[in-house]
């Protein structure tokens, strides 16, 4: 298993946008995405295993959210216990989809090799993303 934390606010990733060169359309991603996956790289390859995951893997998201400053004291408390999980956007989904495309090429080949995914949202007084990737070869289908 490979694990390690992603410090800082977690970033979802943007929706594509597009412009025209030339009068070809062309679409890029934001620059906050663009640099978080650079962060995600950068941190990953700190972590990466001797030689790129071939098979079939497992990964474990889970994205700790700052609290709201503007949150009473009773609901901060209940947040930090983890009673009380964000349901605010964005959607786990999007945070998910920047971490795995700054996994692509130094953990993994490609994220199609992700066959199992677990992605949770927390509130943290640390705000972060805590990464868990297991390789699943030789394990048997229930």
């Amino acid at each position: 298993m490979i694990s390690f934390t992603i410090y800082g606010e977690p970033i979802a990733q943007g929706r594509p946008r597009a412009t025209t060169i030339n009068g070809q359309a062309r679409l890029y991603d934001p620059m906050k995405s663009r640099d978080y996956k650079q962060y995600v790289k950068l941190v990953a390859s700190e972590n990466k295993p001797e030689k790129l995951l071939e098979g079939e893997i497992e990964l474990i998201v889970d994205i700790y959210k700052p609290i709201p400053k503007s949150m009473p004291k009773y609901k901060r408390k209940m947040a930090i216990e983890g009673q009380l999980r964000p349901t605010t956007k964005p959607d786990v989904d999007n945070y998910v989809k920047g971490i795995k495309d700054g996994l692509s090429g130094i953990i993994w080949h490609d994220d199609k090799q992700v066959v199992s995914l677990t992605v949770r949202k927390w509130y943290s007084e640390i705000p972060r993303v805590e990464v868990k990737v297991s390789d699943l070869i030789g394990e048997v289908n229930p």
